[in-house]
């Protein structure tokens, strides 16, 4: 018996709705009845860092990483929007794929992860 995939992602928020709509509105993650979104299937990643990590900042215990399709176009839409976005070549990992980060309203760190087409399933 196995874990078949994640089944959901909770966190506190000082105001859950504003963070749910900005959710929604940007990144199209939790926009169906009672937050839920249907994903594509792919690879998903569980690993936890090092206590003393500089992958994301130091006051937060996680990171939400986030596969999408289209990384370029993802980041100029939201930096259209006028939300802060960071991409460092260094990030990118051929085999793996390329990345973005950003934090939501809440200061929450989000990683962007666009798979290279030679990631296996």
């Amino acid at each position: 018996m196995a874990v078949t995939g994640i089944g959901g992602f909770f966190f506190r928020a000082r105001d859950p709705e504003a963070l749910s709509s900005w959710y929604a509105t940007h990144l199209g993650v939790g926009d169906g009845p009672y937050g839920q979104w249907d994903t594509a299937a792919g690879p998903s990643v569980f690993q936890p860092f090092p206590a003393d990590t500089d992958h994301f900042p130091a006051d937060r215990g996680w990171m939400l990483n986030l596969r999408v399709d289209d990384l370029d176009a993802l980041v100029a839409q939201l930096r259209a929007a006028g939300i802060a976005v960071e991409t460092r070549p260094e990030w990118d990992m051929p085999g793996v794929g390329r990345f973005a980060r950003l934090h939501d309203p809440e200061g929450n760190p989000i990683e962007l992860w666009r798979p290279d087409d030679t990631t296996p399933d």
